[in-house]
């Protein structure tokens, strides 16, 4: 059987309600993973929960020691003997920090991924994942994005999201919370 794990990525208080950059519907992206992490934790699957901090500039995102970098307090984080705290401070997940040594560790080969931002951090971590050899489900539902300008042109969040998501679906499997825990009920 594949070894699997699940990529938390930056689900993060500030990215929600009275946050420092509060994404469009994080409410429904972090319901999804809960529903994935409630059966990973049942079936013993490895989670690895990364989180996003810089020490740098106490005005940005995810400064070190704040309630805005905290981990979302529904996440089972500190609940669970399979779950695994990963600390970063670039976009792509693997980038600096011990994730793929880990998942090493563990023989997973492959990664379900979820969480903040979609058109960052989500995008990121899943193209290193690739070019690492990972077989990669990206859970469409389960991630959040935000508004987006250039050039004097606005794009939607919704746009935004599934813009990414269209690219990666191109690379591999883009599916939603109800396909992949479908499919994994087939195991």
């Amino acid at each position: 059987m594949t070894v699997q794990a699940l990529i938390i990525i930056d689900v993060q208080n500030d990215y929600f309600k009275n946050g420092k950059m509060e994404l469009h519907e994080p409410e429904i992206a972090l319901e999804n993973i809960l529903k994935l992490e409630a059966q990973f934790i049942q079936k013993e699957w490895p989670i690895f929960y990364i989180q996003h901090t810089q020490s740098l500039a106490p005005d940005r995102l995810f400064f070190e020691g704040t309630y805005g970098a905290e981990n979302h307090a529904k996440l089972a984080c500190e609940n669970q003997t399979n779950g695994f705290n990963v600390i970063k401070h670039f976009p792509n997940s693997f980038h600096q920090t011990e994730l793929q040594h880990q998942l090493k560790a563990l023989s997973v080969q492959k990664l379900i991924i979820t969480g903040m931002m979609t058109n960052m951090c989500v995008d990121a971590t899943t193209r290193a994942a690739l070019d690492l050899g990972y077989e990669v489900d990206v859970i469409a539902d389960a991630t959040a994005a935000r508004a987006l300008s250039y050039a004097s042109k606005e794009v939607n969040a919704v746009d935004v999201k599934t813009a990414f998501l269209a690219a990666l679906n191109f690379l591999t499997n883009v599916k939603s919370t109800q396909e992949y825990l479908d499919s994994i009920d087939l195991i």
